[in-house]
């Protein structure tokens, strides 16, 4: 699987998130996901790649986080 930039997800506990990039950990060269919350005035998050990605099986959701597929209003 692979994190889609500019894609809208939803984490398993119902919160949807926009991914902005993916980054290089300057220490370990460690991928990382770049996000951040869809509400409020959310700040930047990061967390691991394969975290992000990681299986967790709960609130009907197989992963952490899930692409969705949300169609633009303008055709």
């Amino acid at each position: 699987m692979e994190v889609k930039i500019k894609g809208i997800y939803r984490h398993y506990k119902g919160d949807y998130y926009i991914v902005e990039d993916i980054a290089t950990h300057s220490e370990t060269l460690e991928k990382m996901v770049v996000y951040r919350a869809l509400y409020e005035d959310s700040p930047l998050w990061v967390r691991p790649y394969d975290m992000f990605l990681d299986e967790v099986n709960k609130n009907e959701q197989k992963y952490r986080f899930e692409l969705q597929d949300i169609k633009s209003k303008h055709v």
